[in-house]
């Protein structure tokens, strides 16, 4: 079957080329698994690393960041960017803590029920913690999907039911064989079957390969978005929270001000801070973290 001879040169590929992340060890707990999706959102491992570590030596367990304040938690999340991910975790800590006893729940609609945990960071729960057989579509396993399978150089820009369907049909009957065969991909992806520059002399499976077969035709589809910071409202964001951040007490507005020039933006960039919960107003002139919960 083409599924079988996709799958084996992927898994095999992985068990000799697979990075040791502490996420993947066999004693990683689910809360080690949910606290690298989290950070793993459009962010390398090589920027997760320092910080997954720290947060883990500080939280060990959900209890432990329920028990903290939302400031300590974009406190730790330093500069990993997005930092509503850091809210978002603390609030899934906080319902695991007070609805499930402090564990990590195995079942996806359990896990869809969580505060900040969407369809793909259930899935990946659900597959590397309790190896459930689910597809799990992270950026870089949709590359390869489409790549082998389809023979085009990039997927859609959001995920559609067809695609769904392809990721389950290539699913092992084993859960737990499922489960090395998503991470397998995932790596690929990530390592070998890489958006800018493939290197398909290494990839185990390029004589299966629909793209390279039909010459690596280039995408045609829909604008691929591209993000910017410099000079954009998230890089203004960005330098209001990091005084916010770095500061033991509140912090007077002018000390915001002097880190953005531009008044209007700084002005809705304070704002959106305000309505993400990201800061709050300490008095009439000072602000400072989150730090109720």
């Amino acid at each position: 079957m083409v599924e079988e001879t996709v799958q084996q040169p992927i898994i095999d590929w992985y068990a000799t080329h697979a990075r040791d992340l502490p996420w993947r060890r066999p004693d990683a707990s689910a809360w080690a698994v949910m606290v690298s999706e989290f950070m793993l959102q459009q962010t390398p491992v090589s920027r997760v690393l320092p910080v997954y570590e720290n947060w883990m030596h500080d939280w060990p367990e959900p209890a432990n960041l329920a028990a903290a304040s939302p400031a300590d938690a974009v406190r730790a999340w330093g500069r990993l960017g997005y930092p509503r991910r850091a809210l978002r975790l603390h609030a899934a800590a906080t319902a695991i803590a007070g609805r499930h006893g402090g564990r990590v729940p195995a079942e996806y609609d359990d896990l869809r029920a969580l505060p900040g945990v969407g369809a793909y960071t259930a899935a990946a729960i659900s597959v590397f913690a309790y190896r459930r057989r689910r597809a799990v579509l992270d950026t870089n396993v949709r590359r390869v999907l489409v790549r082998v399978m389809q023979g085009r150089e990039f997927p859609a820009n959001t995920v559609n039911s067809a695609e769904q369907r392809l990721a389950e049909s290539l699913l092992p009957d084993d859960p737990a064989r499922a489960a090395v065969w998503s991470v397998a991909a995932m790596e690929l992806g990530a390592l070998v079957c890489s958006a800018a520059s493939p290197r398909c002399d290494r990839c185990p499976v390029r004589g299966q390969c629909a793209w390279r077969a039909a010459g690596f035709p280039a995408y045609d589809g829909p604008r691929r978005p591209t993000q910017t910071y410099a000079g954009t409202d998230r890089q203004c964001r960005g330098r209001l929270l990091g005084v916010l951040r770095e500061a033991a007490e509140p912090v007077p507005r002018e000390r915001l001000d002097e880190v953005w020039d531009d008044a209007e933006q700084r002005q809705r960039a304070l704002d959106s801070l305000l309505a993400d919960g990201l800061a709050e107003r300490f008095d009439e002139s000072r602000y400072r973290l989150p730090e109720t919960h």
